[in-house]
């Protein structure tokens, strides 16, 4: 049974991950794109032209989205926390 609630555990520990850094990767990713879009029509190939909005957009994201991403990770910890005294006693 133990096994069972740990292995629960670390799948919801993996979801909230996903949840958490997806919006940062989907902004990055559709920011370069954007980029490379921009560049191809306008024939400037510059490398470093990238990076600076990337950044700018994640922090953006990370900015608007942190209360809702504070807000599950808190949520899963307070999970967390009544499920380890269950099983430190063994019983669930």
């Amino acid at each position: 049974m133990e096994q069972e609630v740990i292995i629960t555990l670390m799948q919801k520990m993996f979801i909230l991950t996903l949840e958490i850094s997806v919006p940062v990767l989907v902004s990055g990713v559709v920011i370069g794109l954007a980029i490379s879009i921009f560049q191809t029509v306008t024939q400037i190939q510059e490398s470093t032209l990238t990076f600076v909005p990337k950044i700018i957009g994640g922090i953006a994201i990370l900015i608007i989205l942190m209360p809702w991403m504070v807000n599950l990770f808190i949520s899963y910890v307070n999970e967390f926390m009544e499920v380890i005294p269950q099983l430190a006693t063994g019983g669930v």
